[in-house]
């Protein structure tokens, strides 16, 4: 049975922009796309008498129905289903995308900063959830997952912007590669990977060699990291990047043009906080592109 590609709706531009990018994910991968909307109306089967006990059952329907109208219509060709679930949003998306092939959230933009605002559902259900999720902004949109045309204008027929990773050869990351590497071909689009590495301190005379033994090493690792990848994704156009510096602020410079970041999450055991490692969390708020969180042992 295929896992469908599920996405979060709440009524918000957000989820409106997840919805639609997720509908063309799933096109691409040739799955269903299931919409869920969770609200705390509690569970009895009828109407109740009053009104304002009605009210969240009638929101819920009204979200669904108008995001399955703006899916059918523009993408027909989708199988598309929909589910209102009466339980908390977070313990609801994470149940949903436990199930799915991949979860997709809307997420507001900083003011200024043109990055993501993950608000607390969105954290949770991303530290808790075994499945990738992806991050979408408001302004996400068809045009913006291709290259501009010759003319510098929004295109809908122009090649797919590059697919970026975060690899760290430290952890087991296969989930992530795989991810990436399925993504970027999908896409028909290069792969940027991205292994950062920073020196210790040490004395002035001797940092430009230890500078250069590093970055060094850290290239050589990176390839031997990638080649079983590159041997099973030969269409894949993989571009290797190893900068000195910290990991959030290296991806968020290779993202400025990209289309879609990747980056891992490391499994915790306990249900508990939000934690979803500081380079998944500065990136969530940070890039502006979508933004892949796919977990790992």
């Amino acid at each position: 049975m295929l896992r469908p590609v599920v996405v979060g709706m709440d009524g918000s531009k957000e989820s409106v922009a997840a919805a639609e990018w997720a509908a063309r994910e799933a096109l691409r991968r040739g799955l269903p796309l299931r919409l869920v909307h969770a609200w705390e109306g509690g569970t009895a089967p009828t109407e109740s008498k009053l009104p304002e006990l009605d009210a969240p059952r009638h929101w819920s329907r009204r979200i669904v129905r108008d995001a399955m109208d703006r899916i059918n219509e523009r993408y027909p060709q989708l199988f598309l289903s929909a589910a209102q679930i009466s339980r908390p949003a977070s313990d609801a998306l994470v149940a949903a995308g436990d199930e799915a092939e991949l979860l997709v959230l809307g997420s507001r933009a900083f003011s200024g900063f043109g990055g993501f605002m993950a608000g607390s559902v969105a954290l949770a259900t991303v530290a808790h959830v075994t499945r990738p999720v992806v991050l979408v902004r408001a302004d996400e949109t068809l045009e913006a997952e291709h290259l501009p045309d010759a003319e510098s204008r929004p295109s809908t027929v122009t090649p797919y912007r590059d697919v970026v990773v975060g690899v760290d050869p430290a952890n087991a990351c296969e989930e992530v590669l795989a991810f990436a590497f399925e993504s970027a071909m999908l896409r028909a689009a290069p792969l940027r990977a991205v292994y950062t590495w920073q020196l210790p301190y040490m004395e002035a005379a001797a940092e430009a060699k230890a500078r250069r033994a590093v970055g060094a090493r850290a290239a050589k690792t990176l390839t031997a990291v990638l080649r079983p990848w590159r041997e099973k994704f030969p269409t894949v156009e993989v571009h290797e990047l190893a900068p000195e510096g910290s990991a959030a602020q290296r991806l968020v410079d290779a993202t400025q043009d990209a289309g879609l970041l990747v980056v891992g999450r490391h499994i915790r055991p306990a249900r508990l906080g939000t934690h979803t490692g500081p380079v998944a969390h500065a990136v969530m708020h940070h890039v502006r592109c979508p933004v892949a969180v796919v977990p790992h042992q």
